[in-house]
C-alpha cells in the first residue's frame, strides 16, 4: 500500500507547536531515554531538567496530569 494511505503524525495537529510544547516534548523524550519507566520518574525527571511547569512551580505528578490532559483538548 502506498505511504500516503496512512496518518502522518503532525496531520492531527491543529496548530504548530508552541515553544513550551516543544521544550516539554523534549524533556519527556529525555526522561524516557535516560530510564524514567512511571509517572514519579517522569516528573522527578522534569523537574531536574529546569522546565518550568506552567504554573511556575515544581512538577508534581497532579500538575503534570492537569498539563498533559489541557494540551490534548
Amino acid at each position: 500500500m502506498p505511504q500516503d494511505r496512512y496518518l502522518q503524525p503532525h496531520q492531527a495537529r491543529q496548530r504548530p507547536a508552541t515553544t513550551y510544547e516543544d521544550l516539554l516534548g523534549d524533556a519527556i523524550e529525555r526522561a524516557f531515554g535516560a530510564g524514567a519507566h512511571d509517572l514519579a520518574s517522569l516528573v522527578q525527571a522534569l523537574n531536574a531538567s529546569g522546565l518550568a511547569s506552567p504554573s511556575g512551580k515544581a512538577w508534581t505528578e497532579a500538575v503534570y496530569r492537569t498539563e498533559i490532559a489541557a494540551l490534548a483538548a
